[in-house]
């Protein structure tokens, strides 16, 4: 009877402890590709669609310009607690170079779009020790914008699937005609050389916060 009353008792008690877990929340929080802005005291994070996030703290030391992953969760207004920083492979459009400088080992592509003033990148590829190069090209040649996308293995053994994340700044379009400026990415595939077609529209961005 003790073995019987003693089992309902721990049989209670972990029921009770398991509804308490399944009743607590996760906070919510967002990830998304920034751009790091920088004072002589203060680090801000701005977003693609222009909003400026202001760290409650962070001890993060990137450079301006640096594109980086971000996590975080808002707390008041644009103010927001910062998760983790990751950068990222942060590139210009090259004006030469085309075609003489392309590579095209394949990638696998997971996902490529126009945020802002970047084009952001995030494929696949087979990594084993050695660090792969990327780049975007310009084919100043033809008559429309044509974009090309180049990967490097850098003679990398094979090795296992991995994710590269980079972030081009493409503002420099803007210097022939005013947005919607219409451009063509290709970008060599394991199925073979794809052409997506993207848009650079005009975005309007907040006023820098006064530093300290």
């Amino acid at each position: 009877m003790k073995n019987i009353l003693l089992f309902w008792i721990v049989f209670l008690l972990l029921s009770v402890e398991g509804c308490e877990k399944a009743t607590q929340r996760l906070e919510d929080y967002f990830v998304d590709f920034a751009t790091v802005k920088k004072n002589a005291n203060n680090t801000w994070f701005q977003l693609d669609n222009g909003r400026l996030l202001i760290p409650l703290e962070t001890d993060y030391s990137g450079q301006e310009g640096q594109r980086v992953i971000l996590n975080y969760v808002f707390l008041n207004g644009d103010t927001v607690k910062i998760n983790s920083v990751g950068n990222i492979l942060t590139g210009i459009v090259q004006y030469e170079g085309f075609p003489e400088k392309l590579v095209k080992d394949p990638v696998k592509i997971q996902s490529i779009w126009v945020g802002g003033d970047y084009l952001n990148v995030i494929i696949e590829t087979e990594y084993h020790s050695k660090p792969h190069k990327v780049a975007l090209l310009r084919n100043i040649s033809s008559p429309t914008v044509d974009l090309y996308f180049s990967h490097s293995r850098e003679q990398d053994p094979p090795g296992y699937p991995q994710k590269i994340y980079a972030s081009f700044l493409i503002s420099s379009l803007r210097t022939e005609k005013k947005p919607p400026i219409s451009f063509r990415l290709f970008i060599q595939t394991y199925d073979g050389l794809r052409e997506l077609p993207f848009v650079l529209n005009t975005i309007s961005l907040p006023k820098p916060i006064a530093g300290n």
